[in-house]
């Protein structure tokens, strides 16, 4: 079974026991899970896929928190010619990784 979840304006295909590192978001402390009820499309049981407009109703995906990471980092340089002007910068995104546990149609 697998599920199309919107997630701070990106749509993702999930099923069951994937791994998917998502941006960072307030949670109360000590938060073991997190729901995802912006569910798209819920299909691959028994019978054609569900298309919700623009969501199904009553679908939900529950997903596991494993952890916070930070992503790779990314070096921006900027150069500005004749002025002797160089400037390096670097960034590094926080993500939430999260384990899809149940999805429900």
């Amino acid at each position: 079974m697998y599920a199309i979840i919107e997630d701070s304006g990106t749509q993702i295909k999930v099923s069951k026991g994937d791994v998917v590192d998502l941006d960072l978001r307030d949670l109360e402390e000590g938060a073991k899970e997190v729901v995802f009820e912006r569910v798209l499309v819920v299909g691959g049981g028994d019978g054609p896929a569900t298309i919700g407009t623009p969501y199904v109703a009553g679908a939900k995906v529950v997903g596991e928190i494993l952890g916070e990471l930070l992503g790779d980092k990314v070096v921006k340089t900027m150069y500005k010619r004749r002025k002797g002007s160089r400037r390096k910068m670097g960034h590094r995104q926080p993500y939430l990784r999260v384990r899809i546990g149940e999805i429900s149609a």
